[in-house]
C-alpha cells in the first residue's frame, strides 16, 4: 500500500503540469483585456500599455507560462488583478465557506440517499420503491437555481424563517444546503439501488438467507456493505464537483465561496485567480480520487494494491 501511495503522489506532478498549460491556455483565450479593465474606461492607451507591462502581459506567452509555473511550485500566484490582494487570500477566505457547505450538504444528502435507495431496493416493485425512485428523478429533474429560488420565496419571503442569503451563522447553511445536496440525495438513491440488487443477487448473499441468517444482518452486513465500493466512488466524485464551487447555488445565495470567486474573476479577466482555482479544484479531484482508492481497502480488505 505504502508503494503504492508513492506512486500516486508522484504521478500528481505530470498531472498538473499538463492541467497547468490547459488552464493558462484557456484564460488567454478570453475575450478582454485585463489591462483595459485594471485601467478603467477612462485610461489612455499609454496607461493600458503601462499597466500591461507591470503585469508581465507584454512579455511572449512561454516566458508567462514558464513563470507562472515557477510562481505555483513555490505555492506564490500573484496578485488579483481586481482587488490588489494577494491570490492565496483571496482563496483562503472563500475556502472555508465552501468546504462547510460541501460537507453538510454531503453529510446529509449521502445519509438520504442510502436509506431511499436500500429502502427501494429492499421493497422493490412495491411502495415504497415507487415513491423513493419518484423522488429521486424529482431531486434530478429540478434546476438548482428554480429550488433555490423557490426556497428562498417560501422561507424567507413568506414566512420569514431564514435570511435571504449570506454566510455566517447555522441557519444561512439550510437552504443553500438543501438546493446543493438535493441533486447528490436523488444520484446516490438511484446508485445505491442499483448497486444493492447486484450485489443481492450474488450467491453468498442467497446462501445467507438460505442458512436462515435474519433478514436485517442479510441487508446491512453481507449486501450493503459489498455495495458500498460503488457507492464510495460516487460519494467522491460528487464531493469533489460539490468542492469546486457550486457556481449557481453560491450565486443565487450570495455565498461567499470558491464558485461566486470563480464567476466573479471571469467576468473580471482576473487571470491569476482563474488559474490559481482551476489548480486548486483540479488538486482537490486528485487527492479525492486517492482518497477513495484507499476507502476501497478498507471498507473490503480483500482488495490489496501493490
Amino acid at each position: 500500500m505504502f508503494k503504492y501511495l508513492i506512486r500516486r503522489v508522484a504521478g500528481i506532478v505530470p498531472v498538473l503540469l499538463v492541467i497547468s498549460l490547459f488552464v493558462f491556455g484557456f484564460v488567454h483565450l478570453l475575450p478582454g483585456d485585463p489591462a483595459r479593465l485594471v485601467a478603467g474606461p477612462d485610461a489612455t492607451a499609454q496607461d493600458i500599455a503601462l499597466i500591461r507591462q507591470d503585469l508581465g502581459l507584454d512579455r511572449p506567452l512561454h516566458v508567462q507560462y514558464l513563470r507562472f509555473v515557477s510562481n505555483a511550485v513555490q505555492g506564490e500566484f500573484g496578485l488579483s488583478l481586481k482587488t490588489k490582494r494577494p491570490v492565496i487570500e483571496e482563496i483562503g477566505e472563500r475556502f472555508m465557506p465552501t468546504l462547510w457547505l460541501t460537507v453538510v450538504s454531503m453529510v446529509w444528502a449521502t445519509l438520504a440517499g442510502l436509506v431511499i435507495g436500500v429502502a427501494s431496493a429492499v421493497r422493490r416493485g412495491r411502495w415504497p420503491d415507487y415513491m423513493g425512485m419518484v423522488v429521486a428523478v424529482s431531486g434530478i429533474a429540478f434546476p438548482s437555481f428554480w429550488l433555490g429560488l423557490l426556497l428562498i420565496d417560501l422561507f424567507s419571503v413568506q414566512l420569514g424563517w431564514l435570511p435571504t442569503g449570506g454566510y455566517g451563522t447555522w441557519q444561512h447553511f439550510i437552504m443553500p444546503s438543501l438546493t446543493l445536496g438535493v441533486g447528490v440525495a436523488a444520484v446516490m438513491a438511484r446508485f445505491t439501488r442499483s448497486a444493492f440488487i447486484d450485489i443481492a443477487r450474488e450467491d453468498y448473499v442467497r446462501t445467507a438467507r438460505a442458512k436462515g441468517v435474519p433478514a436485517r444482518l442479510v441487508v446491512w452486513k453481507h449486501t450493503l456493505r459489498n455495495a458500498l465500493i460503488p457507492i464510495i466512488t460516487m460519494v467522491g466524485l460528487q464531493f469533489g464537483f460539490l468542492l469546486g464551487g457550486s457556481i449557481v447555488v453560491e450565486t443565487v445565495f450570495a455565498w461567499p465561496g470558491l464558485g461566486r470567486l470563480l464567476v466573479d474573476s471571469v467576468s473580471y479577466r482576473d487571470y491569476t485567480v482563474i488559474q490559481a482555482e482551476i489548480l486548486l479544484f483540479s488538486l482537490e479531484f486528485i487527492l479525492i480520487n486517492l482518497l477513495v482508492d484507499v476507502l476501497y481497502a478498507l471498507v473490503n480488505p480483500e482488495i490489496r494494491y501493490s
